[in-house]
């Protein structure tokens, strides 16, 4: 897998103001969108923190990812955690690829955040997805957007790559890796075929993608908070987001 190997990299830009706002708009995101459904598999879950974030709240989680690494970094975590916290946590070492095997479920919600964008074809992860979701479930991916591939360099003062990236969806992200784009319809050719429909879909950062800053006040973030959820939500601005957040669901049966 490309992220391999650039795990330390990305616990070291954890705390930043950056990741903090992809965090916490995500999760935001989510609690608009979730109900009383109970099982969720988060597939790529690395250190925990959207894992963490449901179990705290009463779903039961089960947490997937290839790396040692940040699986141990998810249990130093979840060792501070009361005891009836911790035991609605499974984590399992594995890939996407092999959840019908490692984690069949039924889930009602599987998370899939930051993973497709290292996958040269996304194709037999969705599948696998498909295979251990439950019948009317929730899928919720987060991608780099594919719509407005020039904002990033741009914002940067890239003028190079920004021209380059017009006509482009593979990018070298700031861990250093190869990486690629998504838009919501290159998406939904692989997932109709599959039996989901797009519910909606957010912008994940907007306004904040360029300031690779340390983290904020609480009231200052409070206040940038408040400005990106409402820009995630609304067009043009989500459209430019540097991440895109979509909620798949599949129908009821009639």
């Amino acid at each position: 897998m490309k992220f391999a190997g650039a795990e330390e990299r990305w616990i070291d830009r954890l705390g930043r103001l950056r990741d903090i706002v992809r965090q916490e708009l995500i999760a935001a995101q989510l609690r608009e969108v979730l109900d009383q459904r109970q099982r969720v598999l988060d597939v790529g879950c690395g250190q925990g923190t959207q894992a963490l974030i449901l179990a705290r709240s009463g779903y039961d989680v089960t947490g997937l990812d290839p790396s040692d690494y940040l699986l141990s970094r998810f249990e130093e975590s979840l060792a501070d955690e009361p005891a009836s916290i911790r035991e609605r946590v499974h984590l399992v070492k594995g890939t996407g690829e092999a959840a019908p095997e490692l984690t069949p479920g039924p889930f009602d919600v599987v998370l899939c955040h930051g993973v497709l964008m290292y996958l040269d074809d996304d194709r037999e992860m969705l599948g696998a997805l498909t295979q251990v979701a439950a019948r009317q479930a929730v899928l919720s991916l987060l991608v780099r957007n594919g719509l407005a591939p020039a904002m990033r360099p741009g914002l940067l003062g890239q003028w190079g790559e920004a021209m380059a990236a017009f006509d482009h969806q593979d990018y070298v992200n700031r861990l250093g890796l190869s990486a690629r784009m998504h838009t919501p319809v290159a998406l939904d050719s692989v997932l109709d075929p599959l039996g989901w429909h797009l519910d909606r879909w957010f912008g994940v950062r907007v306004l904040t993608d360029h300031l690779d800053e340390d983290a904020p006040s609480e009231v200052e973030l409070a206040r940038i908070m408040a400005v990106e959820q409402e820009a995630g939500r609304r067009d043009p601005y989500r459209q430019v987001a540097a991440f895109l957040h979509l909620i798949y669901r599949r129908p009821e049966p009639s």
